[in-house]
């Protein structure tokens, strides 16, 4: 093994592993958009508050739902903290907000 191969292997190293963590913090995202999609219809239905945020929690740990009216849909906006590596270290916090018409309809 040479001098440079002993120098750059730990920068190659660090720098894949951040592209992995990166593409793990990017399925959280995915996976907290889809929770809010699925908490929005749900309490566009009527549901109540309490289930839909066991719901949410059950999809993404640890993340938080707020409720807002906006004229005739109702979204949810989830906060969540990331649950990656180092991106959790740095304090990465992760949000998503979904629509949907009030009432069922």
């Amino acid at each position: 093994m040479t001098a440079e191969f002993a120098t750059v292997l730990p920068a190659v190293i660090l720098v894949l592993g951040c592209c992995l963590g990166a593409i793990a913090v990017i399925g959280q995202q995915v996976r907290l958009t889809d929770a809010s999609a699925d908490a929005a219809r749900a309490l566009s239905r009527g549901d109540a508050v309490g289930p839909v945020s066991a719901l949410v929690v059950a999809e993404v740990p640890g993340a938080l739902l707020a409720v807002e009216s906006r004229g005739d849909f109702v979204c949810a906006r989830l906060d969540a903290p990331s649950s990656v590596g180092l991106f959790s270290a740095w304090g990465l916090s992760l949000d998503a907000t979904s629509c949907a018409l009030g009432g069922g309809r």
